[in-house]
């Protein structure tokens, strides 16, 4: 049976926010799980950088490692900063601007 969760390293302590680097004018992802009924995804942010408005059939929960970003659900803008984190539910339209750089841990869990 292969591994369900690749692109880190087992039996060891990691910082979740090292394991993904900046590019400038990019956004950057490393898939650590991608299964049918869930995802789980580290991105990086340049600042100024977004991921424009979609949808998703899953709830997406986001977990703020390093910077700041707003995120934005249905008609609602929040701020928010590491260590913080917030879920976009499923089929609400959301984005994502970078107001500085920063990381986070996506995780989208589909019925």
């Amino acid at each position: 049976m292969s591994n369900l969760i690749k692109n880190i390293e087992f039996a060891k302590v990691v910082e979740l926010k090292d394991l993904i680097s900046y590019q400038e004018g990019q956004v950057v992802s490393r898939t650590l799980s991608q299964i049918p009924s869930a995802n789980i995804t580290l991105f990086s942010l340049d600042k100024g950088e977004g991921i424009s408005t979609h949808t998703t059939s899953g709830d997406a929960m986001v977990q703020i490692l390093d910077g700041t970003a707003d995120i934005t659900i249905g008609d609602n803008t929040f701020t928010v900063t590491a260590g913080q984190t917030i879920v976009m539910p499923s089929d609400v339209p959301h984005s994502l601007e970078a107001k500085e750089k920063f990381k986070m841990l996506l995780t989208v869990i589909k019925g």
